[in-house]
């Protein structure tokens, strides 16, 4: 048997990662020396200690590589490494998604077109009869099919399109899923409710901030800051309701994303 300090040097594995692995159940020491307690190992773990190497060098946690030791055969084994592969090329797309996104940010700081200035102005907004779909859904971008099933019931049921779309925000916060999202038809007369699908009267808001947006809904996020740089400006209005989102010009109707424009809007109430 060997030493821990024996082993480790002829397997060229440090004493501090076979005290890991031990701790974490994937090569346990041969035997203890229940005197000095000393850690002993023998030659026949090295098949086993190099398979954890081979799979913690290619990026597998330890329950993986547990899983992997107790069930170790070819079909296994490739179905583990396929898995991998899938991830790992999921990893290199995000990345290279992410380094195309810089070399464009790059461009844009070269022609200027970072500086979007974001005006902020307040106006009344009237009550609206809408044909409406309220529902929970995972997160932001799933408002798209909200509208698609909107468009398909007002089709089958001739409800007349409106151009003066707009989506309400009913969660007070932010959220990274289940959002509460509205999407709102205006219509000439309000019909019979039916199947989640809803004909109401909106709220007036007498007192709304709202931004417009130009170019791609990436530049959203900066009307809402906008937005907060208005509100420290102006102490004498706080947030109030729900807020508002239309999408005056998009997909349907602008090939290029730099031709959107989308209007934030956010009740306020007088302190």
């Amino acid at each position: 048997m060997f030493r821990i300090g024996e082993f480790s040097k002829l397997t060229q594995v440090s004493i501090r990662m076979l005290r890991y692995y031990d701790e974490t159940g994937l090569l346990k020491p041969a035997e203890v020396d229940r005197f000095t307690n000393y850690r002993l190992y023998t030659a026949a773990q090295i098949p086993a200690l190099n398979k954890i190497i081979f799979l913690r060098d290619l990026g597998f946690g330890v329950s993986d590589i547990s899983a992997a030791l107790s069930e170790w055969d070819d079909a296994s084994i490739t179905n583990l490494l396929e898995n991998k592969r899938a991830q790992i090329q999921d990893t290199i797309s995000a990345l290279q998604d992410k380094l195309a996104r810089i070399e464009q940010a790059k461009r844009d700081i070269l022609k200027e077109k970072m500086s979007i200035n974001y005006n902020v102005t307040i106006k009344s907004i009237p009550a609206y009869q809408v044909f409406s779909l309220r529902r929970v859904v995972p997160d932001y971008y799933a408002e798209g099919q909200l509208w698609e099933e909107l468009s398909a019931y007002a089709q089958k049921h001739n409800i007349p399109a409106a151009f003066n779309t707009f989506t309400i925000y009913h969660d007070t916060d932010y959220r990274e899923k289940n959002v509460d999202i509205e999407i709102c038809s205006p219509v000439a007369a309000l019909g019979e409710s039916a199947g989640g699908f809803t004909f109401r009267t909106t709220p007036p808001v007498p007192i709304m901030a709202c931004s417009m947006v130009y170019g791609s809904f990436e530049n959203i996020e900066g009307a809402f800051l906008a937005i907060a740089d208005w509100l420290g400006e102006h102490a004498q209005y706080e947030m109030a309701g729900e807020s508002r989102q239309i999408v005056h010009r998009g997909p349907w109707n602008e090939e290029s994303p730099d031709k959107y424009l989308t209007e934030i809007q956010i009740p306020l109430n007088k302190r």
